[in-house]
């Protein structure tokens, strides 16, 4: 039987998924290199707790944006709802519906990384929480 102390030594505080730490340093690091702010808001909105974990309808995202827009979501996009407009979205991830609905709308579909990449200072990107 192992002891109290050695059961508190081996649970790993924080992030447990490699992929996510990974995408939050590389935020934090964009941050800094880029002087830009919504990076680092990103990074701290994705550093919370699994329950406060965000997902957004497209139905919502179709009534707060306009052809166009740029949108990043901190967490997961659902497929309920229709898109009536051209939208780029990125996304922690995707339903499948949700991809097929953003695509035949004429939209794509951006990974965190990816957007950082296209728009290194941010300056078109809304988030939406």
């Amino acid at each position: 039987m192992k002891n109290f102390k050695s059961v508190i030594q081996l649970k790993i505080k924080g992030r447990t998924d490699p992929n996510k730490v990974a995408l939050i340093r590389f935020l934090k690091g964009a941050a800094a290199e880029n002087k830009a702010k919504i990076w680092a808001i990103l990074a701290s909105e994705m550093s919370k707790a699994r329950r406060r974990r965000i997902t957004v309808n497209l139905s919502r995202l179709n009534r707060i944006s306009s052809p166009g827009d740029i949108l990043l979501i901190p967490g997961k996009v659902l497929g309920t709802g229709s898109v009536n407009h051209q939208l780029d979205i990125a996304a922690e991830s995707f339903s499948e519906a949700a991809q097929k609905k953003i695509s035949n709308a004429g939209g794509k579909c951006l990974t965190i990384e990816e957007l950082v990449e296209r728009d290194p200072k941010g300056s078109q990107v809304r988030i939406i929480k």
